[in-house]
């Protein structure tokens, strides 16, 4: 797999430095931000490769994410990651982030052989434009 600039844009500050961890071990740039509006911020200030978000997390949400990623750089891929709410179920979450153009998905709780799969997927398939 080849080196890519990564954002990892997770509310839960655990799985932001695990993910980190992972990611850089396996030589990836790694950007983390705790918010969608983080995540937003960060994407108009830096292009990434791969973009991957969870999508409930407080102060914007995945939604805002890929939404935010689609206008600024459409040819960005997008890793959604969810557990789930109190509400809806995790799998929901993911056919929605889908449907906005999230090229692959992972449920959380993941190992990181899920995770790296889920990479090689996203970044497998061509760019998702969405008009």
């Amino acid at each position: 797999m080849n080196s890519l600039s990564i954002l990892v844009a997770d509310d839960e500050k655990e799985i932001r430095f695990l993910l980190r961890e992972w990611l850089t071990m396996a030589g990836h740039t790694v950007v983390l931000v705790g918010s969608g509006a983080e995540a937003c911020a960060a994407i108009q200030r830096q292009s990434f490769d791969l973009a991957i978000t969870d999508m409930l997390m407080p102060d914007g949400d995945g939604i805002d994410v890929i939404t935010e990623l689609r206008k600024t750089n459409p040819g960005a891929r997008v890793l959604a990651m969810s557990g789930g709410g109190r509400y809806i179920d995790g799998r929901d979450y993911l056919d929605l982030a889908k449907g906005l153009g999230a090229v692959a998905v992972v449920l959380k709780p993941f190992r990181w052989a899920d995770l790296r799969q889920a990479i090689e997927e996203a970044t497998a398939a061509p760019p998702v434009v969405k008009t």
